[in-house]
């Protein structure tokens, strides 16, 4: 975005700790149709008043389409537009949901966890606490992880560092989460291998 000159030496007064969620989004499409094979028609909800979200959104679009997977776009604008969201997915019925993380749509997340399990839709989230909170699945970042990230850059900075001189981190590792209760409330089974692999099974 031209914010920093490098992420290994950003320059100026800027530093951080960066969620490549973009890149991640086709890797979340495909263990979504890993789990749900059958899966053809994914609704995506996303804020797109937010310009990275929309980033997000065109690169599930991309994957989707090497997925031979067609994408039903909900983007939403104001909490009152998911109501609307929600009408179309009632109405159109999609395979699977894939919910772009943001303030919006975490502001809102109970609301879409509740209608895709009323609904017995199966779901792909980008963090771990909405399938503790009873989502089908998740991968991405631990956010404790990088909350401690980012406090012991603050530290640093404090105590003397200049931000510009700090590299702006990634996280390391990405967790793949699943919640068996759920599938089995979604009447899904879900591969061997995926849970094999699952860095987390919620029974």
């Amino acid at each position: 975005t031209g914010l920093v000159t490098s992420l290994a030496r950003p320059g100026r007064n800027i530093t951080g700790i960066m969620d490549p969620a973009t890149e991640l989004s086709s890797k979340r499409l495909e263990l979504l149709k890993e789990a749900v094979p059958s899966a053809t028609r994914v609704a995506v909800i996303w804020n797109a008043n937010d310009r990275a979200m929309t980033l997000r959104y065109g690169e599930i679009e991309r994957a989707a389409r090497v997925l031979r997977v067609t994408v039903a776009p909900l983007g939403v604008r104001e909490s009152d537009d998911i109501d609307g969201a929600l009408s179309t997915m009632t109405r159109e019925r999609p395979d699977a949901i894939f919910l772009v993380s943001d303030a919006l749509t975490n502001l809102n997340r109970k609301r879409i966890l509740d209608f895709a399990a009323t609904h017995h839709i199966p779901a792909m989230y980008e963090f771990g606490y909405y399938v503790r909170d009873g989502g089908l699945m998740s991968y991405g970042p631990n956010l404790d992880d990088m909350s401690r990230r980012a406090a012991i850059y603050v530290d640093r900075i404090l105590k003397g560092a200049k931000p510009g001189e700090l590299p702006v981190e990634q996280p390391t590792r990405y967790y793949l989460i699943v919640n068996l209760k759920t599938a089995k409330t979604l009447d899904l089974t879900l591969p061997q291998p995926l849970l094999l692999r699952a860095d987390e099974v919620i029974q």
